[in-house]
């Protein structure tokens, strides 16, 4: 499935548009999450995981399985430094993944990881993530049973560039910029 993360919930502060899909596929082992983005402004500060990549020109997928109360966050900036984990909350029982689980996330991006402070202009850039289902559900994929279900939200941001913005695929009606909120995941499908 091919979405539009195109949603702007703060439009009187934070009125920027890039152009950002996402196309989603699963093979029964890995989610595919494949992002294009077309926008102005590009940079690339971070380059570590768990560092602060939404601070960057970054692209971010949340989920949740139902029932569960905890939800996942898998933050990838422009060259690949990721900031992922488990959590309740925003500050709530943060669970970093660990470096085994990091690096079992594959990787592919347009720009090499190297860093670069903020460049003018017109940028189309794409990163391509694979996440094991396992690490998702937390459990061998032995044990899954399709079609299964996530609770899910698609985010492109860039806190500290020029122009920054907080787009959404689902909308998110709070007064200012915050991405972990469950409440407003919407449901996807893998089949």
């Amino acid at each position: 499935m091919k979405l539009k993360v195109n949603q702007v919930n703060w439009p009187a502060d934070f009125p920027e548009k890039p152009e950002v899909t996402v196309e989603v596929s699963n093979d029964h082992e890995r989610l595919f999450l494949h992002w294009h983005v077309k926008g102005e402004q590009l940079r690339a500060v971070t380059t570590e995981d768990q560092g602060a990549v939404w601070e960057d020109s970054c692209v971010e997928f949340f989920c949740q399985v139902p029932g569960d109360k905890h939800y996942m966050n898998f933050e990838t900036n422009c060259i690949g430094a990721m900031v992922g984990s488990r959590r309740l909350g925003r500050a709530e029982d943060v669970q970093p993944l660990t470096p085994d689980e990091m690096h079992s996330i594959k990787r592919t991006c347009t720009y090499a990881r190297e860093a670069f402070e903020e460049k003018d202009g017109l940028f189309e850039w794409e990163v391509k993530l694979e996440i094991p289902l396992s690490l998702i559900f937390q459990c061998p994929i032995s044990n899954l049973q399709f079609p299964l279900k996530l609770r899910a939200n698609f985010y492109k941001c860039a806190d500290q560039t020029k122009r920054p913005h907080f787009l959404s695929w689902r909308p998110i009606d709070l007064p200012k910029p915050d991405f972990h909120c469950p409440q407003f995941f919407g449901e996807i499908e893998l089949v």
